[in-house]
């Protein structure tokens, strides 16, 4: 009998069974694949580790901006790869540590809910029965394939996340369809280290939900790097290698490529572990049909001592949100107090610069009504930033309520902004004001300090 049964063990669930092992409780988690999920294993950490190589190699060929000069730097490709799997295999040995030091019992095997009695939740995995008086329900997402006519007859002409991360040679054109995170981030890989690249979207901008203004310039950054944009393009079909879409105009246009990346988007793993058997309630998309696990504030589901948190509650698809989901699961079975708040989750888009933002961009407070102000500087008020940045280009935007001052958003664009946008994670959480920021003392000289100044340009 355990206190509480995982099934996933991606950043929901491990962070999760890492929580609840500290605190005491007896739990097992269910893994069918490699612990770490989706994250580590085929997205958040294997890409980063690519975008860092394709950056060492940018900076090589580079280097007489800062001084330095090497004779005709190369690459290998496979040793790219294969950094990317010594990597990813280290870091999920590192969880396998971590849940025995936790004493968290790992099942390797595809975990079935079967029913609940009244001595808990019964779960089955390869012919055993485990019981437990809490379950919580983390199975993620995988990538969203559209029914594309001919997108089967293509075979591995088409690639998802999952299957570039494992291709061993570099192809010479690649087709991503889908300008979102994904779709840019292997984007800026490719072209960084030469591959020519069309990126198809059928909105008006890439980065979708992201402040406009900066995924304009990001948008320019790469396309002077030769990538090519073909936005408010609906794509109608692919013919083997290409790619048939529809331009603004309606005129039908064709672009090929070695492969095809499809990357427009993720949906819930809502059919992999039978939470239908507990009649769990399910979110339903503008068809009707089920899209993910309803849960409260809590990552209560309907049925009692039943939970849900990471991508499967089909809401904020990030590995953070997940992780923290997962620990206000296990802080509502241990009896604490605890809620989930989505003010102030952050997004990175890992190009090269970076992105990042958190909160509320400009779209969003006008769609709100709300009266805000926006304070902006370029990222070259930063003495670190210009240093280390030869003719980079950066941008810090505060959104501000009009009347409190209170920091509404954050957005960024400049290196490294993944690495600062935290303090601003706080400010939003802590509802501090524009004020208080400029009291605060920012170490010198660090690109963080173009928060604020930023905070100090607002009229």
């Amino acid at each position: 009998m355990f206190d509480v049964a995982i099934i996933g063990g991606g950043p929901g669930g491990y962070v999760a069974a890492e929580r609840a092992g500290a605190a005491g409780l007896k739990t097992v988690l269910f893994e069918r694949k490699n612990l770490g999920g989706v994250c580590l294993n085929e997205g958040c950490i294997p890409t980063k580790t690519l975008l860092y190589g394709a950056k060492v190699y940018n900076y090589a060929v580079n280097g007489d901006h800062y001084g330095v000069y090497t004779e005709n730097p190369t690459f290998k490709y496979e040793e790219f790869v294969d950094r990317k799997d010594k990597v990813v295999k280290k870091l999920v040995g590192g969880i396998r540590s971590a849940m025995k030091g936790y004493k968290v019992e790992v099942v390797n095997a595809t975990a079935t809910v079967k029913t609940r009695t009244s001595e808990g939740i019964v779960i089955e995995a390869e012919g055993k029965e485990y019981v437990a008086a809490n379950l919580l329900i983390c199975t993620g997402s995988e990538a969203a394939v559209p029914p594309f006519p001919g997108l089967k007859e293509a075979g591995d002409v088409i690639v998802t996340n999952r299957e570039i991360l494992n291709l061993r040679e570099q192809p010479k054109e690649l087709v991503v369809i889908g300008g979102g995170v994904i779709g840019m981030e292997f984007a800026a890989f490719y072209s960084t280290i030469g591959t020519k690249v069309t990126v198809v979207e059928m909105l008006p901008k890439i980065l979708g939900p992201l402040d406009d203004e900066i995924s304009t310039i990001l948008q320019g950054i790469y396309a002077k790097r030769g990538v090519n944009f073909c936005l408010k393009c609906q794509v109608t079909g692919i013919e083997g290698n290409t790619v048939v879409y529809k331009d603004p105009d309606g005129k039908e246009c064709r672009v090929s490529g070695d492969k095809i990346l499809v990357s427009v988007g993720r949906r819930a793993n809502i059919n992999t572990c039978g939470v239908e058997n507990l009649g769990v309630e399910m979110l339903l998309n503008r068809g009707g049909k089920p899209c993910g696990i309803k849960v409260d504030e809590h990552m209560r589901t309907n049925i009692p001592n039943v939970y849900a948190a990471g991508d499967i509650t089909g809401f904020s698809m990030l590995a953070h949100t997940a992780s923290r989901e997962g620990e206000v699961a296990i802080n509502n079975i241990l009896g604490k107090k605890d809620v989930m708040r989505y003010n102030a989750i952050p997004g990175v888009v890992y190009t090269n610069p970076e992105v990042a933002g958190v909160g509320l961009t400009e779209a969003e407070a006008k769609a709100k009504g709300i009266d805000y102000k926006v304070a902006k500087l370029p990222m070259a008020y930063s003495g670190r930033f210009v240093a280390e940045n030869e003719g980079g280009e950066g941008i810090c935007k505060l959104i501000v309520g009009a009347r409190y001052h209170e920091i509404l958003g954050a957005h960024m664009l400049g290196n490294p902004c993944s690495e600062i946008l935290q303090s601003m994670c706080i400010a939003i959480e802590q509802e501090m004001t524009i004020e208080q920021i400029k009291e605060v003392v920012f170490p010198h000289p660090t690109v963080g300090e173009i928060i604020k100044e930023t905070a100090f340009s607002l009229k």
